[in-house]
């Protein structure tokens, strides 16, 4: 867990082509602005020009961060339209999730709460079944439990099913069928140095399958040190992690050997990710494997991540406001660190393999900050597409910074490689795919939505973007504070258009833009000789 010194930075003239400097910067600062037409997009109501991106890629050990600035975040509320009344959704319908009913069917048959998930997957992001059995991971919590307590119960959970079933001939709720938890009682317990925790849970990651099964399945392996009344005794502690398995997959279904052991792979070192003694409320989760096309061979891993500060001294700069030079509608420095934003100063983090066996791991800096923009960027992942590099993330409208807004939902940002000057997809504000939400309006809590808000805006979360553009999401609250229910099973997959520095929904995809319940398709299998062949 060594964390190399800082480096020069070094600009890859290898790639392609820089973008150019958009056209607002060079003949000036509109107070409005007009969207490309071909985008979509509406026109743009007042507020500042985002931040200009070159998109260029650096080496990935090499230190430049990219800025998700607030400059670029605010463009989501000159996307809203203030004149939707409520109920209704204010923003772009290119970038919103289609609307999901309440009478969703539950792909667990009752027995558990489901969450975050994600597939066996390869290096470049492809999608397995073993030997013609499709299988997922999911966070899980036994319904005993009320929905909003499962997140310090996680554990992980498998699902299989059949491959190679068009989704409108399944089952309606997937056709999938719940194996059990990956872990016994105490594995993921065992790497923790003190052992007096409270409880202990296990948190998101990614699984990589490799010939005959073998699955390296990479999560956040988490510590709770709690008293009788439910308050912290010392920061709760997550570790990024790793276990080793194999699924064994027949056409009466699938189990799963080993994962019998857990390896310590990164804790946050203060320098780069913020720890439990700089912030007791820091986020450090949700490890996501692959190789970089640019670097053949080496293995690298996104993460959620905080910037390093002390949380009573953080602060933002000019930089991390990213306002163009006389922009009437910037925030000074001094506004904005008093404002309370510098609590909510997100990024994702960057680290690379130094052994074959993905035991052994190096910090590299960050490769995004969202300082002062929002407190997490949760579920980071890499799609590769025409040659760029689609940085994929998550995060809540409440985890905004103060004066920022915009929908839950996934946010994408393109470069020429995986450290790049990241552009935000969409008008430079970032979002790519967001639930259906009312911007004049507050939102509640999932368990409380406001009455005004779009009966959508707490529909779906932790969205996985799979090959081609398909996503994936859990249900968690569908309706407004006089008619909602809960969720805890997979959404409806959907599918958004990605093409150059935007996204758009794709409609015709499925019923009116929705896909099947719970849809996760592999593209390629693996038989029980270690063959490995595309699904057609």
């Amino acid at each position: 867990m060594n964390t190399p010194p800082k480096r020069v930075r070094r600009l890859l003239t290898g790639g392609l082509a820089a973008v150019a400097v958009t056209a607002s910067a060079l003949v000036g600062l509109p107070t409005a602005a007009v969207a490309d037409p071909t985008s979509g997009l509406p026109e743009l109501q007042d507020g500042p020009q985002p931040t200009t991106h070159t998109q260029e890629a650096y080496a990935p050990e090499d230190d430049f961060t990219a800025k998700w600035t607030r400059a670029d975040a605010r463009q989501l509320k000159r996307l809203s339209d203030p004149a939707t009344p409520s109920r209704e959704n204010s923003m772009p319908s290119s970038l919103t999730m289609p609307e999901v009913p309440q009478d969703f069917p539950d792909m667990s048959n009752e027995q558990v709460w489901v969450w975050d998930t994600w597939p066996l997957t390869d290096e470049h992001g492809n999608q397995y079944s073993i030997n013609g059995q499709e299988v997922i991971f999911s966070l899980v919590a036994d319904r005993s439990l009320g929905f909003d307590e499962r997140h310090v119960y996680a554990k992980i959970g498998y699902f299989f099913r059949p491959a190679g079933v068009p989704a409108d001939e399944r089952p309606e709720n997937g056709g999938w069928t719940y194996g059990g938890l990956v872990f016994d009682e105490g594995v993921t317990g065992e790497i923790f140095e003190d052992k007096s925790f409270s409880h202990q849970t296990q948190w998101s990651g990614s699984a990589r399958v490799f010939k005959g099964g073998e699955v390296k399945l990479f999560f956040t392996d988490v510590a709770f040190y709690r008293d009788e009344q439910g308050k912290d005794r010392k920061p709760y502690d997550p570790r990024l992690a790793l276990s080793v398995g194999k699924v064994h997959a027949t056409g009466k279904g699938v189990k799963l050997t080993g994962f019998d052991s857990v390896h310590d792979l990164l804790q946050a070192d203060g320098e780069y990710y913020q720890t439990g003694e700089q912030n007791p409320f820091f986020n450090f989760r949700d490890p996501f494997t692959f190789e970089d096309p640019a670097n053949p061979g080496e293995t690298y891993m996104v993460f959620e991540g905080n910037t390093a500060m002390p949380r009573e001294e953080a602060y933002c700069t000019e930089e991390d406001l990213g306002y163009q030079p006389g922009d009437p509608f910037a925030e000074t420095v001094e506004e904005v660190n008093a404002s309370g934003a510098p609590y909510q100063i997100a990024n994702v983090g960057l680290a690379k393999a130094t052994n074959d066996d993905l035991t052994e791991w190096e910090f590299l800096p960050p490769i995004l900050s969202a300082n002062c923009v929002t407190d997490q960027t949760e579920r980071p992942q890499f799609i590769f597409k025409d040659g760029k590099a689609y940085l994929f993330t998550i995060t809540h409208r409440s985890t905004f910074a103060a004066g920022i807004d915009g929908p839950e939902g996934v946010y994408g940002f393109v470069g020429d490689g995986i450290r790049s000057d990241f552009q935000p997809l969409n008008a430079g504000s970032g979002l790519a795919l967001g639930n259906p939400t009312n911007l004049n309006y507050l939102q509640g809590q999932p368990f409380a939505p406001d009455y005004n808000q779009h009966p959508g805006a707490f529909q779906a979360y932790s969205h996985y973007v799979m090959p081609g553009g398909l996503v994936q999401s859990f249900i968690d609250t569908i309706g407004t504070h006089d008619d909602f229910v809960r969720g805890g099973t997979l959404a409806p997959t959907v599918k958004v258009d990605i093409s150059g520095d935007s996204t758009s929904v794709d409609y015709s995809y499925g019923g009116d833009g929705l896909g099947g319940w719970a849809d996760v398709p592999a593209n390629i299998n693996i038989n029980n000789g270690g063959q490995v062949k595309p699904l057609r």
